[in-house]
């Protein structure tokens, strides 16, 4: 009876998770007031209130829960692939792959970007993780002697900030396809392979996989 009762709290939670997205997605946060959200639901306003503290807190759960995709989806992937050099590469792909498969959160996360200090902390906790898994991944390269010795925080810093530009120009300005926005991060991250990876002879091998 127990877990019937929490498989329903955690459809109805979910339902107006999803009911946020697709406003947020069509609307925009800030024009989405939470009576819409409450409608779109189909449920009454004492079980949004049961699950969320206000339309701030249903970002934020969105905003972790899309986070938590694109670092399992990482951790898998570096858990099959050992090869430190297409790891610094097909890592970013892994992570556009996440952003290509939910659009209207794509949307969201490349839009929210300084509405308030508390969205904005929340956004931080992303680019702390990305800033992480890119910056081990260079450590142990260094380490390894693949990669140069060189300041990992500002090649970790430069690669998300070439992958939020990119997903910006795809999702929201519309300028380029989701494949130009592929090509754009890898070709990026070719290039800079070069400045950091000792021999040259594992790029050619990498272009030969």
């Amino acid at each position: 009876m127990d877990s019937v009762k929490t498989s329903k709290m955690q459809e109805k939670r979910e339902k107006i998770l999803e009911s946020a997205l697709l406003l947020f997605a069509e609307k925009g946060y800030v024009n989405t007031p939470v009576r819409e959200i409450i409608d779109l639901s189909g449920y009454g306003t004492g079980t949004f209130y049961k699950y969320f503290l206000n339309k701030e807190d249903v970002l934020k759960v969105l905003l972790e829960n899309f986070l938590d995709q694109i670092v399992s989806a990482v951790r898998d992937f570096f858990r099959r692939e050992e090869d430190l050099y297409v790891r610094f590469i097909e890592s970013k792909r892994v992570m556009l792959n996440v952003f290509a498969r939910n659009q209207k959160m794509s949307e969201i996360y490349s839009r929210v970007h300084g509405i308030n200090d508390s969205i904005d902390e929340c956004l931080q906790v992303f680019d702390d993780h990305f800033l992480y898994f890119t910056s081990r991944n260079i450590e142990y390269g260094i380490s390894r002697g693949l990669f140069r010795d060189i300041p990992i925080t500002p090649v970790a810093s430069a690669t998300l900030a070439m992958i939020n530009y990119a997903v910006n120009l795809w999702i929201v300005k519309k300028q380029i396809s989701e494949q130009e926005m592929f090509d754009m991060v890898i070709s990026f991250h070719h290039s800079l392979a070069k400045g950091i990876v000792k021999d040259h002879s594992r790029i050619a091998q990498y272009e030969n996989i």
